[in-house]
């Protein structure tokens, strides 16, 4: 039977290559704890993830705005891909103590924990804060014959083998979450789902342009630029309400009984002291509250969802009881 969290879900949406960019400057030294005008400095934030993707774009925006608000000097944004972003989550957790080292993460994350087995949790990490929710997106090329969410369902009723879907996920990440709740929502069985993964939205967009899938799921702002231009069609979007900005309806206004919620936020190393857990806080508060991060929100069309300290540690356990419970529900842990 069909329970209250899997219909109405808030859960949130690779040994790899490391690929090194900055936001500046920065050096091996340097304190987390501040340089000498009260900024954070010599800090990396570990995106576990594809250049290009949700993690990427909102790890940057983050590294941008506190560097812009003067909390941080020479942030090191950096890209560690891999199994859903569990081999960046075990090279946090290997920094036992490193107080110069954040990683974006989100509900992604949490899934790849069980469908990958990872030795790396968590909560072994020291979580900071939850930024913000994003809406998932159904998508089909530019060209695709499905001109409305029914048309689709149609035909991946018919043939779900042949209907394959594509998404930036590995299982149990947003991309994935969203096709297998939709499957269950519509007559599909989650079993039957050809489910293609993608490491990234770059890969995955390509993946939307070549044809290699019929329809994706994926973060709004992932596909907005390429819906604008025509390239791909959003059929319909997650959320209760519609998206600001983006000609899609809701799932629910075409009838089918489905909110989905991905979510990104940032956990920093374990076993980093209290003092220097709550400088992170701190700084990541301030850099919530200033105007430019208000305006990364809406110019990317992000819900603020920001929730710190022992609110957001509760919530990472419960997310992950919750994905982890969703999965096994589906047939798919």
């Amino acid at each position: 039977m069909r329970t209250a969290s899997v219909r109405k879900l808030t859960v949130g949406a690779l040994a790899a290559g490391l690929v090194l960019t900055g936001c500046g400057t920065t050096a091996e030294g340097g304190s987390a704890s501040g340089g000498g005008d009260g900024a954070i400095s010599g800090l990396r934030l570990l995106v576990p993830n594809s250049p290009g993707s949700g993690y990427d774009t909102t790890g940057r925006a983050v590294a941008q705005v506190m560097e812009d608000e003067e909390l941080a000097s020479g942030i090191e944004v950096f890209n560690l891909e891999g199994a859903g972003g569990t081999v960046g989550l075990q090279r946090l957790v290997n920094e036992e103590g490193n107080a110069k080292m954040l990683m974006q993460m989100g509900l992604g994350v949490v899934g790849a924990q069980f469908s990958n087995q990872s030795e790396a949790t968590l909560d072994q990490t020291t979580p900071i804060a939850k930024l913000i929710e994003e809406a998932e997106a159904i998508v089909v090329p530019g060209d695709s014959p499905h001109q409305s969410i029914d048309d689709l369902v149609t035909a991946w009723k018919a043939d779900p083998g042949g209907t394959p879907v594509g998404g930036a996920s590995n299982p149990g990440g947003p991309d994935h979450l969203t096709p297998m709740l939709l499957a269950q929502e519509v007559g599909v069985a989650p079993t039957a789902v050809n489910y293609v993964s993608y490491d990234g939205g770059g890969e995955l967009l390509a993946g939307i342009l070549g044809g290699d899938v019929a329809f994706a799921a994926t973060g709004v702002g992932e596909v907005t630029e390429a819906a604008e231009a025509g390239d791909v069609r959003i059929l319909a979007v997650t959320s209760e309400e519609a998206v600001e900005g983006v000609d899609a309806p809701t799932l629910t206004d075409e009838g089918i009984d489905l909110v989905f919620a991905n979510w990104r936020g940032i956990v920093a190393a374990p076993g980093i002291s209290e003092d220097e857990t709550q400088a992170f806080v701190d700084a990541v508060t301030e850099m919530h509250d200033s105007e430019a991060w208000q305006q990364v929100l809406e110019d990317q069309g992000w819900t603020d969802a920001f929730v710190v300290g022992d609110e957001f540690t509760s919530f990472l356990s419960d997310e992950s009881d919750r994905v982890e419970s969703v999965m096994s529900e589906l047939g798919l842990a």
